[in-house]
């Protein structure tokens, strides 16, 4: 597959072209990457993913209690798109309202790794990541609540990048948890996920969360000869398995060799950083979808009244939504809202003053995205298990921070191997000028 910096050089009837040879890949492929191929105009053709807006689609949001749902707007990063030259084109599957790290909580069914069809391809955003690792799309946008983009990428190796929370717009991304919401890009190297960024972040006076800073291009300013400090977090490194420390200190020992300085810290225990997302995460979850009633939004389920249509709507949500749910009231019930959302509360302020910390000595903080590599399908038992998978990104999204996924190396079986650059808040040319640097140095087996 071209990438995206050659597929703006296209003239309009190539890209016709183009589509036509993405959605017959797509079609063999048996990835399970995508949902369907609606087109939204004319430009290098992005999958998007299916809980952003793009009007007159279908947006599902990988559930069956949003099946026949047409989106009446667009999301402002649509708009943004559009207007620099680049089309909507094709549905990427997900795990239903984004609660999942595998896509296997998708009612259209699980999404495979391209390098192995045994193994998950990671979530929630796993179908955009499958399909631009898999060579048929030749980019991607996603959404990262607690590692939605960062994860698959990792799984499938590909570029996946999360922005600075307010960076770029959530108007027209259906809500899992508000917070901690953020569209981002997945790609296939680190310069068509700074071309695909400068596209997608503005400033959005629909969101209240926006930011008004200055936007200066990161693309047309990428700089991967720049020495900085990176800081590497010992302790993370040490609940990784063997596969995902080789891959870490490869990449430490290569930053070395270049000329970057490596400073050494530790953060708090990843127990506190799970803990805490997913109290924070499932209590916003709770409110945010109570509006799937079957009356302003949903399948509805008619029932012999309004409380048995609620009921019997509500239940075409999948076991992972209703668990999140359940958890959500749990900890802002009465009697336990002080006892845990209160105090996770807290705990996300001292998890933002971790980072501040070492952001005083350092550029950027390099760090694992998985424990392991992607696992086999049907692999998670217990949920406690697939939530553990996320203990090296949620605190990202906690406190608010850019971040970015690059493959690094390969392990015995093939199966790719992701780290990532943490970077300071809204600096996100750092960031892309440290991940251009690692990439250029390709530590790759």
């Amino acid at each position: 597959m071209i990438t995206l910096k050659e597929a703006l050089t296209k003239d309009k009837d190539e890209l016709k072209e183009l589509k036509v040879q993405i959605k017959n890949l797509a079609q063999k492929s048996g990835l399970n990457a995508y949902i369907d191929f609606s087109s939204n105009g004319d430009g290098v053709p992005i999958l998007i993913k299916d809980n952003i807006q793009v009007e007159g689609w279908s947006v599902t949001c990988g559930s069956e209690i949003l099946q026949g749902y047409i989106a009446p707007y667009s999301a402002t990063v649509i708009h943004n798109l559009k207007a620099k030259g680049f089309a909507p084109f094709g549905r990427a599957n997900m795990d239903e309202f984004a609660m999942g790290s595998t896509t296997e909580t998708s009612f259209y069914g699980v999404t495979k790794n391209p390098h192995d069809s045994s193994r998950v391809a990671g979530g929630s955003s796993g179908g955009s990541a499958s399909a631009v690792a898999g060579g048929i799309a030749i980019a991607a946008l996603g959404s990262d609540t607690g590692g939605s983009i960062r994860q698959p990428a990792s799984y499938c190796g590909c570029v996946g990048m999360k922005p600075t929370y307010g960076r770029v717009s959530r108007f027209g991304l259906a809500s899992y948890a508000s917070s901690l919401d953020q569209i981002g890009t997945l790609t296939q190297n680190v310069e068509d996920s700074a071309i695909l960024y400068d596209a997608i972040a503005s400033y959005d006076p629909k969101d209240s969360t926006s930011s008004n800073l200055e936007l200066i291009s990161v693309a047309q300013n990428l700089n991967p000869n720049r020495k900085l400090t990176i800081a590497v977090i010992d302790n993370y490194i040490e609940e990784a398995d063997s596969d995902i420390k080789k891959g870490y200190n490869k990449a430490i020992k290569v930053l070395e060799d270049a000329g970057h300085t490596i400073i050494h810290k530790s953060m708090t225990n990843t127990k506190y950083d799970i803990a805490t997302y997913y109290i924070i995460a499932t209590a916003e979850a709770t409110t945010n979808l109570a509006r799937y009633d079957g009356i302003r939004y949903g399948n509805r389920q008619e029932g012999e009244n309004l409380a048995q249509t609620y009921l019997k709507t509500r239940e075409l949500f999948g076991d992972e939504v209703k668990r999140r749910i359940l958890l959500g009231n749990f900890v802002l019930s009465s009697g336990y809202y002080d006892a845990y959302y209160l105090k996770a509360q807290k705990v996300r302020h001292l998890i933002r003053d971790e980072f501040k910390r070492i952001f005083k000595e350092a550029d950027l903080i390099l760090s694992p995205v998985t424990p392991s590599v992607a696992p086999k399908i049907g692999s998670f038992h217990d949920p406690l298990e697939m939530y553990k998978h996320d203990m090296f990104t949620i605190a990202i999204n906690l406190a608010g921070l850019p971040a970015i996924s690059l493959p690094i190396d390969k392990n015995s079986e093939g199966m790719p191997i992701g780290l990532q650059l943490i970077g300071k808040l809204f600096d996100e040319q750092t960031l892309f000028d440290g991940a251009l640097s690692l990439e250029k140095l390709n530590p790759q087996s």
